[in-house]
């Protein structure tokens, strides 16, 4: 009985071999375009965005003098608006009033949580009462001043004036592509001139 043997062809397994490699090879530098095009694709459309706030308003619809000491009401009003495709919720924010100097705090109110949906505009008010306000030693004398919320407003001569601070934060987070969620944070600070002798707001710069 005569036996058959069929000789082993090195050459046809190296060439698999190579093949397989090659195989792997494009299939990973695929799954690395696609990556970068996940990328590319989150930063340009689905990254989540800071939300923009503007102040549009300053009031002190009370002021009142006594002693070296003012006590007035102050609202402030606010419109916040979400870049974003998904909805903005906010918790955990804040209306700050303190000197100009930034050193001595006068009030502080939580804002209430909320929603604001994706590329929309919320407007919003604060409003708290500041009791035994002391005016500084030395107000400023009359002036010429240009404080205003659109680039400045000149208001000539003015009686004595004050100045105070508003700080605003917002924090929130907003949900990507329906699964991740980030948190993002919004502020803004600012000054606010109020003539002592009337309580007018003359104007604010933020």
């Amino acid at each position: 009985m005569e036996a058959m043997y069929e000789p082993h062809n090195h050459n046809r397994s190296k060439r698999n071999k190579n093949t397989t490699l090659a195989s792997c090879f494009v299939a990973t530098l695929f799954l690395i375009f696609i990556g970068i095009a996940l990328l590319i694709v989150y930063f340009l459309i689905f990254k989540p965005k800071t939300p923009k706030i503007a102040v549009d308003a300053v009031q002190l619809p009370t002021f009142a003098i006594s002693n070296a000491t003012v006590n007035f009401t102050f609202f402030q009003f606010v419109s916040v608006t979400n870049p974003n495709r998904e909805a903005f919720t906010h918790y955990d924010s804040s209306l700050q009033l303190a000197y100009s100097n930034g050193n001595a705090p006068l009030g502080f109110v939580f804002i209430p949580a909320g929603k604001i949906d994706g590329g929309h505009t919320q407007h919003m008010s604060a409003k708290f009462s500041v009791q035994s306000f002391p005016l500084p030693e030395r107000p400023s004398p009359s002036t010429v001043t240009a404080i205003g919320g659109d680039g400045g407003m000149e208001f000539g001569v003015v009686g004595p004036t004050m100045e105070i601070e508003t700080r605003m934060k917002l924090v929130g987070r907003v949900r990507v592509l329906k699964i991740f969620t980030h948190r993002v944070e919004s502020g803004i600070n600012c000054g606010v001139a109020i003539e002592v002798s009337s309580g007018s707001v003359l104007g604010f710069h933020c």
